[in-house]
């Protein structure tokens, strides 16, 4: 699987800035971590997702959390060989034992005139977990 060219709408020259904040994850994809034609596999992208997501989980349940669902996930354009890919995270529920986290990922490409699009959002459910691995209380905030 690749994060398809396009397949969540927009143009793909449709640039765009980089959110306010500090990126959670930033990353460059490598050519190992494509496919043939050059698009970064979605699993690559997804994976970073994951652990960009778990950052402020983490921190916010004071301890290990685990992945429970893939609440929405949507490639908007491919992220290519090269580009800085740069990973936002934000913590938007909290509940007794779980914490849902909004990941939006933005690349910049073309150094020599810089080009940022934004191309991939998701959100994603985390719960904490003790030492045993079953879900515990969050601390309080």
């Amino acid at each position: 699987m690749s994060a398809a060219a396009g397949s969540g709408g927009g143009p793909m020259t449709e640039q765009v800035a980089l959110p306010p904040g500090i990126p959670a994850l930033r990353v460059t994809p490598m050519p190992a971590d494509a496919n043939f034609h050059g698009d970064i596999f979605g699993g690559w992208i997804m994976s970073h997702v994951d652990i960009a997501g778990s950052i402020p989980a983490s921190r916010r349940a004071r301890g290990r959390v685990a992945t429970v669902a893939v609440n929405s996930f949507v490639f908007k354009q491919p992220v290519l060989i090269g580009d800085v890919v740069s990973f936002y995270a934000t913590i938007q529920k909290v509940g007794r034992t779980s914490i849902t986290v909004d990941v939006q990922v933005y690349a910049q490409r073309n150094p020599h005139e810089e080009v940022t699009v934004k191309v991939t959002e998701a959100s994603l459910t985390y719960v904490a977990v003790g030492p045993d691995r079953k879900p515990r209380e969050l601390p309080p905030p």
